[in-house]
């Protein structure tokens, strides 16, 4: 099974994306939906996905999971729900019996949005990381490479809990700089119960000129450190048609991982996500 572990949809007309500001994101402005993915996974010989959460607002994962249970496309759903909420533990067990519940498979928040670096780390939200390990659900990681230190220790304090860390952890790819973020993103990769996304390259790179070979280093990099069985695509669909196509950002992952047996690329492209997100 080929899976894209990392893709989004929303309706304007249903709720703003208050984070499409500016010129540059103005392509985003418009409505994505499944129907519109679809035929792009098709194509690309993708026969499964995981819709991933955009905004934090209550309303937007029971949406998620009633798309998932009437797609026969959307394997699982990571959704979101305020982590430092004393009854998160009951909010989960909530959503899990909404319609399409069951293809919730873990969590995320816009910790890259934060502003203290260690907001992982808080009391409240530790509380709120057990909880997802108790409901058996897996925790995505967005963020910024100065807050990949608090994630390593985060995993370090959960073992019990899978870290999916999204898009290598934002490297600064448009400078072509690789420290400090690569070491850091090491140090994440050490701990065994941590995964990390070949997902958002693209987006991080300069959007318009960015070259297969600009990106290889941190495409190697994670490779190197987590490994193909640790090591899922994404997409990051529709962010990425700032840049580039569906079928471009696949071709992209393909060529980057060329080098590889066919077995290690199929952990990347389904075996890890398959197992991870349980699809």
């Amino acid at each position: 099974m080929r899976v894209d572990a990392h893709h989004h949809v929303w309706d304007l007309a249903v709720r703003d994306q208050d984070w499409i500001t500016g010129p540059e994101l103005r392509p985003l402005r418009r409505d994505f939906g499944v129907a519109d993915l679809a035929p792009q996974a098709r194509a690309a010989g993708v026969d499964r996905t995981v819709l991933v959460q955009t905004i934090t607002v209550l309303e937007e994962t029971p949406e998620f999971l009633a798309l998932a249970a009437e797609s026969e496309l959307i394997g699982g759903v990571v959704g979101w729900t305020d982590l430092t909420r004393p009854d998160v533990a009951d909010e989960l067990a909530r959503l899990r019996e909404l319609p399409g519940g069951r293809h919730l498979k873990g969590i995320r928040h816009q910790v890259q949005g934060e502003p203290d670096p260690e907001w992982l780390l808080r009391a409240d939200v530790r509380d709120g990381l057990a909880a997802v390990a108790e409901a058996g659900l897996v925790y995505d990681l967005v963020v910024l490479p100065h807050q990949l230190p608090a994630c390593v220790r985060a995993a370090a304090d959960h073992p019990e809990l899978t870290f999916v860390l999204d898009h290598l952890g934002k490297p600064p790819i448009a400078t072509g700089a690789l420290q400090p973020w690569a070491t850091a993103v090491r140090g994440l990769s050490a701990l065994p119960n941590t995964v990390c996304k070949l997902s958002g390259m693209v987006t991080e790179a300069d959007l318009a000129k960015w070259t297969v070979d600009e990106l290889r280093p941190y495409a190697d990099t994670v490779l190197d450190a987590f490994g193909p069985g640790r090591l899922m695509f994404g997409s990051d669909w529709p962010v990425c048609t700032l840049t580039a196509s569906y079928g471009q950002v696949v071709h992209v992952a393909e060529e980057l991982t060329g080098e590889l047996g066919a077995e290690e690329r199929a952990e990347i492209f389904g075996g890890t996500a398959t197992r991870v997100y349980r699809l």
